[in-house]
């Protein structure tokens, strides 16, 4: 079998996941159809203090399919009208209407991103080394500054702020801070 990269409708990614699994142990086409992963990440957030977590699709508006190709490398039938028929689905990544299977580095990284266990998230944050920024919370509050450097670890960046006419570095948690 090999990989193929299905398009499908924006934020339907999971609906077409779901779909095309069910659908395909319906039709009993398990010896043409693979695995069907769409590959996500967890993200926390915090703002005001408040700490969530996502799920973030690493490929957004991509199904990845394994399949087995025909004789000429385009999809079997059974399996091209079941897939065309689903909702939210676009065609495969390709062309004159034969999908290009993936390459074995791209698969192998796909697969590693989509079969990671459910490790502690990583911190988002939107800044980066020379952003302009200001204090919004803490003794330091209104003070602008330039970020240092960032420990996505703890969620701490590091910031230097001129007090009384000298440079400053202070370590913030990157949720009291904002791009100017």
């Amino acid at each position: 079998m090999q990989w193929y990269v299905l398009r499908v409708a924006a934020n339907k990614e999971m609906q077409v996941k779901e779909a095309l699994t069910q659908k395909v142990n319906q039709e009993g086409l398990t010896d043409i159809v693979g695995r069907i992963e769409v590959p996500v990440e967890q993200v926390r957030r915090i703002r005001g203090s408040k700490q969530t977590v996502h799920k973030r699709k690493l490929y957004p508006g991509y199904v990845f399919m394994e399949m087995e190709p025909a004789e000429d490398g385009r999809v079997q039938e059974k399996a091209w009208f079941m897939i065309k028929e689903t909702s939210g689905v676009g065609d495969f990544i390709g062309t004159e209407g034969i999908p290009t299977p993936m390459r074995d580095t791209d698969v192998a990284k796909m697969l590693l991103e989509a079969e990671k266990p459910e490790e502690a998230p990583s911190i988002k944050v939107e800044f980066e080394k020379g952003d302009m920024i200001k204090i919004r919370e803490g003794a330091f509050e209104n003070f602008e500054g330039t970020v240092d450097s960032i420990d996505t670890e703890r969620g701490i960046v590091k910031v230097i702020v001129t007090i009384f006419g000298r440079n400053t570095p202070l370590d913030i948690e990157y949720w009291q801070i904002e791009k100017v």
